[in-house]
């Protein structure tokens, strides 16, 4: 038996603020949609590099408020990249950590992505 990697599943409520937070934002791409029916809750799946994440808009499938940590190989010029992008609502700072660096960026659902470095210069 082989495992792979987990896929989480974050929770969503509005299409239009998902796109521009993980999209234009992140830089993530979408990789499919689906909708049982017209005006349904979205579900999709977006990608960037080898991150892979679900964002559902159904009640049920996760809880607002989690915290995910994504590790980058480049997490200053990643910040420098968001930084000049002139988001609205983030302006992401780089902490450094026992363990390396962090970079903290809550989504519009009140979800938390971390961006992660175990480069501790």
């Amino acid at each position: 038996m082989k495992v792979s990697c987990p896929i989480p599943i974050l929770r969503s409520f509005d299409e239009g603020k998902a796109r521009q937070f993980y999209v234009e934002f992140l830089g993530f791409s979408v990789d499919w949609e689906h909708r049982f029916e017209e005006g349904f809750p979205l579900y999709m799946q977006i990608s960037k590099d080898e991150c892979v994440i679900h964002l559902s808009e159904h009640h049920g499938d996760c809880c607002p408020g989690a915290s995910l940590r994504i590790e980058v190989d480049d997490l200053e010029n990643y910040q420098r990249e968001l930084l000049d992008k002139r988001y609205g609502n983030s302006r992401p700072s780089v902490n450094k950590q026992p363990w390396g660096k962090d970079m903290s960026i809550a989504d519009p659902f009140g979800n938390k992505v971390i961006f992660s470095s175990l480069d501790s210069d």
